[in-house]
């Protein structure tokens, strides 16, 4: 009996049961969706490889002083913050073909090109391994260059991406585009981390070089793919915006700020990210020094703050296309932090791992309700004309936010723990958890802070979102 080719068993199969299917709409198909998604891809790998891969071996393989690396790898932070501005220029570009998002993302993807490009050359030349004497500044700025540029242009990228992503969409399916962006920007963190470390698991210089300069090759084809097509060329609009003025970002800065939810708004993306973000340094350490786990046990962390963020993906684009208020979606994940919080802290007097596991597991969750709550909130809080100023906006908060909380956790970690084995606060904290305690406290206190300040703007129900309650199956869960 002849077997049928897979290829007909997948066109056989119901198109409501395929991953992610009721995110597509009539002006956004689901194959063009899942090209449009991949920039998201190469997003998370630079971010794996900046933040990760290129931190351990900077440090350990290349002998590179921790606060150079430190300040390396924060320097892509000094971009953020004009992320509303790149999402502003988005939405007012005047293109001879009528193009807004294709431009911005197209010259993103060639800054993440140019930085991957020349960041293995510049690192070894940092370590003193390079095969011409230079002078050591020339190596610091050279390096600092490229972590710069690859940050540019993944913010870029990014916010001109979710700024088209959010023009193709319609009301009903946008939750679920949400969704779905952020599942493919942690499908490129993961795969790629795990790739990258496979790769370099025998360390050369050379293969260092292949490997940066391979993900920048990577990065340009998977984006072009993503772009090809994806935005119309429009010649009518660039006829209409030939004569008339430009608009001012200050004007329009002031305009968003201007009916104070927004101002709210921005609070509350930024206490947020840094409540769930503050930990992301010292969680293995504390399940290595306080719980005695393996190093194997402290990395498996990452997978399972992965599941509970996918979780909250899926669980959050049902409860979004149910009708549920955005903001109201975040403030539940702000909740569901302070019990995971609360399990990491408990596991210690416990001296239990399972808490601990849960506790992360937890942390994710609620972080993927919050993230996705407060960027779905984003999408629908401005025009569709200046929609990209608004994602700007929470881009630069929650990158900004991000940044700083992770720096502040590890040195509020580092004086708390000083100040408790100099016996300063008391016999009692004089032990090594008082420093992630520290922490982690401060992190459930601003949960608080963060619901205080989303309260007000938690409405009944999302303007524009069905509110008819349908069956929940294999479209529903994360692809």
């Amino acid at each position: 009996m002849r077997l049928p080719r897979f290829s007909t068993v997948v066109r056989r199969i119901p198109f409501e049961y395929l991953p992610f299917a009721d995110a597509a709409s009539e002006g956004l198909p689901l194959s063009r969706l899942l090209r449009l998604s991949l920039f998201q891809v190469t997003v998370g790998m630079a971010t794996a490889l900046l933040v990760g891969t290129l931190n351990r071996v900077m440090i350990v393989e290349l002998m590179v002083p921790a606060w150079v690396v430190a300040l390396m790898v924060g320097l892509p932070l000094l971009a953020a913050p004009f992320r509303a501005l790149t999402g502003f220029r988005s939405d007012t570009h005047r293109s001879a073909f009528g193009w807004r998002r294709v431009p911005f993302i197209w010259t993103g993807t060639l800054l993440q090109f140019c930085g991957l490009a020349i960041m293995p050359f510049a690192l070894l030349v940092l370590s003193g391994q390079g095969q011409v004497p230079t002078p050591p500044w020339f190596g610091q700025a050279a390096a600092g260059l490229a972590f710069l540029t690859v940050g540019i242009g993944l913010q870029t990228a990014q916010t001109a991406g979710l700024a088209l992503a959010t023009d193709k969409a319609d009301d009903a399916t946008r939750p679920r585009v949400v969704a779905l962006m952020y599942v493919m920007l942690l499908a490129g963190m993961l795969g790629s981390s795990f790739l990258f470390s496979l790769l370099l698991a025998e360390f050369t210089p050379q293969r260092l070089i292949q490997v940066v300069q391979g993900a920048a090759v990577i990065t340009m084809v998977v984006n072009s793919v993503a772009l090809w097509k994806q935005e119309a060329r429009d010649p009518a609009r660039a006829a209409a915006l030939r004569g008339a003025p430009a608009p001012a970002f200050r004007d329009a800065w002031r305009r968003f700020l201007s009916n104070g939810r927004a101002r709210r708004y921005l609070w509350a993306v930024g206490l947020g990210t840094a409540a769930f973000n503050m930990q992301d340094v010292i969680l293995e350490p504390y399940g290595g020094e306080i719980l005695h786990l393996s190093v194997g046990a402290t990395s498996a962390l990452t997978a399972l703050m992965a599941c509970g963020a996918l979780a909250g993906f899926a669980l959050s684009a049902r409860l979004l296309g149910r009708g549920m208020d955005a903001l109201r979606l975040a403030a539940w994940g702000a909740v569901a932090g302070l019990p995971a919080f609360s399990a990491v802290v408990f596991a210690a007097p416990l001296e239990s791992a399972l808490a601990f596991r849960v506790g992360a597991t937890g942390i994710g969750f609620g972080g993927g309700l919050f993230a996705v709550g407060t960027l779905s909130a984003a999408m629908r809080m401005e025009e569709r004309a200046f929609v990209g100023l608004a994602l700007g906006a929470w881009g630069a908060v929650q990158a900004t936010a991000a940044g700083l909380s992770v720096a502040g956790g590890g040195a509020l970690r580092d004086l708390a723990s000083t100040l408790a084995r100099s016996g300063d606060l008391g016999v009692a904290l004089a032990n090594p958890v008082t420093g992630y305690n520290v922490v982690y406290h401060l992190e459930m206190l601003l949960l608080f802070v963060t619901l205080v300040a989303i309260g007000p703007l938690v409405g009944r129900r999302s303007s524009g979102a069905s509110t008819a309650p349908r069956r929940f199956g294999l479209a529903d869960l994360p692809g």
